[in-house]
């Protein structure tokens, strides 16, 4: 009973690969069942396409549907073309014709990725008539429609079949972000009185910018849902700006605590910048569970209380003159730090908004929500 309930676990926590899983099948099986029934040429096209719209979210399915459908048109519009009017006899000519067809083609592709598409068109259009002596203009009809069946087929599936909205993705991808940030920043305060752990501390920042980079493109497909009025939900810019602001944050502080305090320092510091750590931390953490399920947002007043006891000490500190024999440099990151927490007070209010915003627009049912 141990495997399958480990087993059960791990389908579990992968629903959205899983669902991804289930489309892709629907969508191969159904391209071709379609092709072969409209007894079109290559009916391979019509499900290596399918294979390639199905993507992750609806929204990702839409950009990538439409770039496939524009470049396989403009290919074959162009290798069609310069089929019929240029004349290719032999098979010089016909090497100098597919040099002209996948050089432009090619250029245009290197600029603008989406058109790839168009450089594979071409060529079929160009050398499949060669090879199964049929006109040129035949060959790039069956091309699009080829095409146009696997992506219809692959959007359809996409809407209909255990859909997968990014709307709901970016809850997970900014949650995840979220307890990153607060993992990074409790390693970061804690250097100031225990040295750091630069390694851990890499690992943390290099998860942290591959989860931005997934954040934004996650953030982007949602908003594709929403132009195109497949979800409701709120406008993700406000979130992906705080979330990046406060990424920004954790930077500045890093670099204000690359070295401890001061022992004297320390020991007036340590006990107000442990509570600072711990509230801050547990405030990320607490929204990121709040946004993953559509809670609103926790109360601030812990974090402001500590920010406002570190202020006061710092106060201390400065009346008594402890800070005036410290070297420049030192005096620099001190000044930073409370000038970055304080900006971080700022986000976080900004955070607490917008969580409040999205907590209006609950989750969607378990069976459509991904991890």
């Amino acid at each position: 009973m141990i495997l399958p309930s480990r087993l059960f676990r791990q389908f579990r926590g992968r629903k959205a690969q899983l669902a991804l899983a289930v489309r892709v099948t629907v969508a191969a099986v159904a391209a071709f069942a379609i092709a072969s029934a409209l007894h079109l040429m290559l009916p391979l096209w019509a499900v290596l396409t399918s294979l390639i719209v199905t993507q992750l979210s609806v929204g990702r399915s839409l950009k990538v549907s439409r770039d496939y459908l524009f470049g396989t048109i403009g290919g074959a519009l162009y290798g069609g073309t310069i089929a019929v009017l240029v004349p290719h006899a032999g098979e010089i000519e016909l090497l100098a014709l597919l040099a002209l067809a996948v050089a432009p083609l090619a250029f245009l592709a290197a600029v603008k990725p989406s058109l790839n598409p168009a450089v594979v068109t071409a060529v079929i259009v160009l050398l499949l008539p060669e090879l199964r002596h049929a006109p040129a203009l035949s060959s790039a009809i069956d091309r699009v429609l080829e095409v146009g069946v696997g992506a219809v087929t692959g959007l359809l599936v996409s809407f209909l079949v255990w859909p997968s909205r990014a709307q709901e993705q970016i809850r997970a991808s900014a949650a995840r972000l979220l307890e990153l940030i607060a993992a990074a920043l409790a390693e970061l305060l804690a250097g100031l009185s225990r040295g750091r752990d630069v390694d851990a501390l890499h690992r943390i920042q290099d998860g942290i910018g591959a989860a931005l980079v997934e954040l934004n493109a996650t953030g982007a497909e949602a908003e594709r849902e929403r132009s195109a009025r497949l979800s409701s939900g709120p406008d993700c810019g406000p979130l992906l700006r705080t979330i990046l602001r406060l990424r920004h944050d954790a930077v500045i502080i890093g670099r204000a605590t690359v070295i401890p305090l001061p022992d004297d320092l320390q020991a007036r510091l340590v006990g107000p910048i442990a509570d600072l750590s711990g509230a801050i931390t547990a405030y990320l953490r607490s929204c990121a569970a709040a946004l993953r399920n559509g809670e609103k947002p926790p109360a601030m007043a812990p974090v402001e209380k500590t920010i406002g006891a570190y202020a006061a000490e710092i106060g201390a500190v400065r009346g008594e003159g402890l800070t005036r024999g410290l070297p420049g440099d030192a005096i620099e990151r001190f000044f930073a730090l409370g000038f970055s927490l304080e900006q971080m007070r700022q986000n976080l209010t900004d955070l607490e908004r917008v969580i409040a915003e999205w907590s209006s627009t609950p989750p969607v049912a378990a069976s459509d929500a991904t991890d």
